[in-house]
């Protein structure tokens, strides 16, 4: 009587133990290749920026764009220079950036989170007529409502002021989108329901219990807020015609197009410097940020 060779219960778990390590080893292989493509391919303007921003006006003309130009390292004079040129106009619109930032961000980060708990939380008629909106809104640029931006505060006469650049900032319905979403996961209403039974009113369960909850999406729309306006170029270019209001993103290049007129001075140097300047607060606040950012995701994955 023949009986079936069975296979080695000692090779069959190593060679199937063996399959999945592989398989993984070149996934990670492969991810860790396409990780440091993006991350050269994301550094290499920030190098050119930083390299170029040590370098004279004829430096710039006379070396290779990566890497340093012989001679003289000029760039604490790009830095002073770039401080007091044009009687010290970068401050100015740097100041500006700020304000634009801090009132239009800080207010857009208000609104969606308010906007955001309380479509999560609260249920009304047209709350579905309310949500397709807020979806149109996102796939909406904001370049394609510029113009009628403009053509409605032209009427209202805030052209050329501030509040042209602050009260579109204040309208972020890709903020407004994502706080919804999170809050509706992040904060249990049997919480709510509690606070309520205790006596606390709706605004003092906002701040004092769902707030803390909602700390990593109010940082995370924070920090898309205040990229979009501090990179905001279109609305300001044609909103704004006085200098003195201008922020860092068209102060700059209106540098940059002074070199095109006939009687313009090249400052090359400066718009680079300049350039450098502007990211580093962004940086500063991304760095900054992102401490509390992870703090809070790290927090909401222990379970006691």
């Amino acid at each position: 009587m023949t009986t079936a060779v069975q296979p080695s219960r000692r090779t069959r778990p190593s060679a199937i133990a063996h399959k999945p390590y592989r398989r993984s080893k070149r996934r990670s292989k492969t991810l860790t290749l396409l990780t440091s493509l993006v991350a050269i391919y994301s550094l290499i303007p920030l190098a050119w920026l930083v390299i170029n921003a040590t370098k004279t006006q004829n430096g710039l003309q006379n070396s290779f764009g990566l890497w340093f130009a012989h001679g003289k390292f000029a760039l604490f004079d790009n830095i002073r220079d770039t401080f007091t040129y044009q009687d010290g106009v970068f401050l100015r619109w740097f100041a500006n950036t700020v304000l634009y930032v801090v009132v239009g961000a800080g207010g857009a980060t208000f609104l969606a989170t308010l906007a955001g708990y309380g479509l999560a939380k609260f249920n009304f008629p047209g709350k579905r007529g309310v949500f397709a909106t807020v979806i149109g809104a996102v796939a909406v640029p904001g370049t394609a409502l510029a113009v009628p931006t403009f053509l409605m505060f032209s009427k209202l006469g805030l052209t050329n002021t501030p509040w042209s650049v602050i009260i579109p900032s204040l309208i972020s319905p890709f903020g407004l989108y994502l706080m919804w979403t999170f809050s509706a996961q992040a904060i249990p209403d049997e919480m709510l329901e509690a606070a309520r039974i205790d006596g606390a009113g709706e605004f003092r369960t906002f701040f004092r219990v769902s707030v803390p909850l909602l700390g990593p999406g109010i940082v995370t729309v924070l920090l898309f807020t205040m990229v979009a306006t501090w990179n905001n170029y279109f609305l300001p270019l044609i909103m704004l015609k006085d200098p003195n209001w201008y922020p860092l993103t068209i102060g700059i290049n209106s540098w940059n197009d002074q070199a095109a007129t006939v009687d313009g001075q090249a400052v090359f140097n400066l718009v680079i410097t300049g350039s450098l300047l502007t990211i580093l607060p962004l940086l500063a606040a991304f760095l900054f940020l992102q401490r509390y950012w992870q703090s809070g995701l790290a927090a909401g994955s222990v379970k006691e």
